[in-house]
């Protein structure tokens, strides 16, 4: 039994009372077989159909049903993730274009459920589909995803995070289907701040400033481990939330205005980030901000803080921006026809693809597409992202195989999505000096 395999045994066992709370929820499969063998003498189970997806590009193909459970209605972060679904909806598409995978193909409209970026809404809706799907290509949020990760876990069902949790590396913690994609919040701050420290010189003292949890927290505990590395001084991070919740920004404007960093580095959404950089850049401030993946939006260059923004901040991201030159973004961007969306949610979408239909192939080709035979196939997989990322095989040592690779961008109104890469995929040196045998923040 391989470190995989024991983790998901113990995980199966703790996921017995989570099981026995919500069994009056459970559902048939509706979409799903019940076991035995497809066309082609490939195993098929929950979610595999011999009969064709609804609106089938290949109707004689059978059906792949995936789910998505993501905040597309009124959440904080449906903005972004409206454009994440939008992206994946054309990803399988394009896929099914193709001929689909071994005979089948693959549908997540049926399945896909909107969660308002509520946990409790996150597993009701989870419930509804979960004995109807084969994987599930996007779970948005950490504390969401961890809500059912007990029931994914007993059912085998490979999911794909819309979240970049440090957890999400360890197979202790999840068993072994868990896809991410990207690097994490935590290698992010600590390679970010490696590209300020060679490009801007290297800051003496620098900040966190984030939501609570496993957003804000796993970039803060990146911040510590930079400066700890690099004799720098970690300031007492600054909590934050939402301006839904909070009201605004100007507490953390005072207390960046006392403390006086060198960087702050912002885990917050885009609102805040503009709030509190505009603020603190009319209020004399000049030091550098460096802001996490999901705390831009091309909406801000219409913002009164555009200026301060082009001024000070630069944004980090694991995929390319628009404006990269990869064949993935190419395939993206003419899935589109000349369109643009509303911002880089689109990006991340399309990204999230690979690991899934990289899953999907190596199952077929083994002739198991039971959930069982999709997670088997995940320790060693190699997934070829065409560029938008850097290729990664999951499993094996957490921090020698870490995504490290940052872009990064600084806005700019003149160019597609108003972000301009100034550096593609940088890596520094501090990652490595630092301990990553565990997640940085528990989620709890």
């Amino acid at each position: 039994m391989n470190r995989r395999q024991r983790s998901r045994a113990a995980f199966a066992l703790a996921a017995v009372g989570a099981l026995a709370l919500t069994a009056c929820t459970q559902v048939s499969p509706e979409a799903g077989g019940s076991g035995g063998s497809g066309d082609g003498g490939i195993a098929t189970g929950a979610g595999v159909t011999s009969e064709p997806c609804p609106d089938a590009v290949n109707p004689d193909n059978g059906c792949i049903y995936l789910g998505v459970l993501s905040d597309l209605t009124e959440g904080p972060f449906a903005a972004l993730a409206v454009p994440i679904t939008d992206a994946q909806r054309a990803f399988w598409k394009q896929v099914n274009t193709e001929g689909g995978i071994e005979g089948y193909d693959i549908d997540i409209d049926t399945n896909t459920r909107d969660t308002k970026y509520q946990a409790a809404e996150h597993a009701a809706q989870y419930q509804q589909i979960a004995g109807s799907i084969a994987g599930i290509a996007q779970s948005l949020g950490t504390v969401n995803t961890e809500s059912v990760l007990p029931d994914m876990i007993e059912r085998s069902l490979v999911t794909v995070p819309s979240s970049w949790w440090s957890g999400y590396a360890f197979d202790d913690h999840d068993a072994g289907i868990v896809l991410e994609t990207g690097y994490s919040y935590c290698t992010e701050a600590i390679v970010g701040l490696d590209w300020v420290a060679g490009s801007n010189g290297a800051p003496k003292s620098v900040l966190a400033v984030g939501y609570p949890g496993d957003y804000g927290g796993d970039s803060a505990e990146g911040v510590k481990r930079w400066a700890e590395v690099n004799g720098a001084t970690a300031l007492d991070p600054i909590g934050t939330g939402p301006n839904q919740v909070v009201g605004n920004q100007d507490a953390v404007v005072a207390g960046v205005l006392a403390s006086e960093p060198d960087v702050v580095v912002l885990a917050v959404g885009p609102a805040e980030t503009a709030e509190i950089v505009g603020k603190l850049a009319a209020s004399g401030f000049t030091g550098r901000f460096l802001g996490s993946l999901p705390t831009w939006n091309p909406k801000l260059l219409g913002s009164p803080a555009a200026e301060a923004l082009a001024a000070l901040y630069n944004h980090m991201s694991p995929y390319e921006n628009w404006d990269g030159e990869s064949e993935g973004i190419a395939a993206m961007k003419a899935s589109l026809d000349g369109e643009l969306p509303a911002n880089g949610g689109y990006i991340i979408g399309w990204a999230l693809g690979y690991p899934m239909k990289a899953a999907l192939e190596a199952a077929a080709a083994g002739g198991d597409l039971t959930p069982e035979g999709i997670a088997s196939v995940i320790d060693g997989l190699s997934v070829d992202f065409e560029g938008m990322q850097p290729s990664r095989t999951y499993g094996g040592d957490p921090q020698e195989n870490a995504d490290q690779a940052v872009n990064i961008g600084t806005p700019n109104p003149d160019v597609d999505l108003g972000m301009e890469t100034i550096e593609s995929f940088y890596t520094g040196t501090t990652f490595d000096e630092t301990d990553y045998s565990s997640a940085c923040v528990a989620t709890g």
